[in-house]
C-alpha cells in the first residue's frame, strides 16, 4: 500500500508530500494521523530546519475525506485535537507549496503554514459550506488574522472559490509563481530560510505567533525576552561581518 504522506529530506529541508491524488489529497483520518506523526519527526530532526508542504498530483488539499465521513465514520478535529497535526504553529517554518484545491480542510491546512506559495492553479475556499461541515482545523481562528475579519467573513460565510490573483491581492497568499514550479520554488525558499542564523530567526517567528496572545505591551516584551538568546549568541558575530563589508549596498547573504 502506497503511503498517504511521503516524506522526503535533503538537508536541511524536509518535504512532506499529501499522497491521495486520486481524491484530490483529501485527508481520511490515516492520513490526517500520518500528517501529525510527520510533523513530529520532523520537530524532532536535529538536523531538519524548515519543511515543505504539498500535494501529489496537482492538488493541495481538498479537506477532510467526506467519503468517509458519509460513511459514518467521524473524523477527529484536526486544529483541536491533541493528536490533530493543525493543533499549534511548529517550532520551526512551514511552507506550503499549493497547485489546485486548497478547500475546506485543506484551507486550515493551508493556513496553518507560515507562507504560502501557489501558482495560476491554486484555488481556496470553505466548500464543505455546501454539505454542513463545519470548520474544525483553526481556519476560523487563523482566516481572520491573515485576510483581516471582514474578508474572512466573506469566505466562511459563502463558501466561494477564491483564485490565485485573488489570494496574492488579499494576503491569502505570500507569492505566485511559474505554473508547476510551487514545489521547486518552496524547496528553493526554504533552503534560503535555512541558510539564516537560526535563534534570531525563530524567535522572531515566535514572537509573531505569540503577539496574537497579548496586548501591545505586554507583547513587546515578550519580543524582547525571546530576542535575548540571538543577541547574545548571533548578533555580535553577524554585526562584526557588516563591519567588515558584508551586505553593503543591498548585497544579502546568508550564513
Amino acid at each position: 500500500m502506497t503511503a498517504k504522506i511521503l516524506v522526503e529530506t535533503a538537508g536541511p529541508v524536509t518535504t512532506l508530500v499529501i499522497n491521495r491524488p486520486q481524491v484530490k489529497n483529501a485527508l481520511d483520518n490515516e492520513a490526517a494521523h500520518a500528517l501529525t506523526a510527520a510533523f513530529k519527526a520532523f520537530e524532532a530532526d536535529p538536523v531538519a530546519q524548515v519543511a515543505v508542504l504539498t500535494g501529489a498530483g496537482g492538488a493541495f488539499c481538498a479537506g477532510a475525506d467526506l467519503k468517509q465521513l458519509g460513511s459514518g465514520t467521524d473524523y477527529f478535529p484536526w486544529a483541536g485535537s491533541d493528536e490533530g497535526p493543525l493543533r499549534t504553529p511548529l517550532g520551526k517554518p512551514v511552507i506550503a507549496a499549493i497547485e489546485g484545491h486548497a478547500c475546506a480542510g485543506g484551507l486550515g491546512v493551508a493556513l496553518f503554514c507560515d507562507i504560502r506559495i501557489v501558482d495560476d492553479t491554486a484555488t481556496f475556499g470553505v466548500f464543505s459550506r455546501r454539505w454542513g461541515v463545519p470548520m474544525s482545523d483553526g481556519t476560523t481562528v487563523r482566516l481572520p488574522r491573515i485576510v483581516g475579519q471582514g474578508r474572512a467573513l466573506d469566505m466562511l460565510l459563502t463558501g466561494r472559490a477564491v483564485g490565485a490573483d485573488e489570494a496574492i491581492a488579499i494576503g491569502l497568499a505570500t507569492r505566485k509563481v511559474a505554473h508547476g514550479t510551487t514545489r521547486a520554488e518552496a524547496e528553493k525558499l526554504a533552503r534560503e530560510i535555512a541558510g539564516f542564523p537560526p535563534i534570531a530567526m525563530l524567535s522572531d517567528r515566535q514572537s509573531a505567533y505569540e503577539s496574537f496572545d497579548r496586548d501591545q505591551q505586554a507583547a513587546v516584551h515578550r519580543e524582547m525576552e525571546l530576542s535575548l538568546a540571538a543577541r547574545r549568541r548571533e548578533s555580535q558575530k553577524g554585526a562584526a561581518r557588516f563591519a567588515q563589508g558584508e551586505g553593503r549596498h543591498g548585497k544579502f547573504e546568508r550564513h
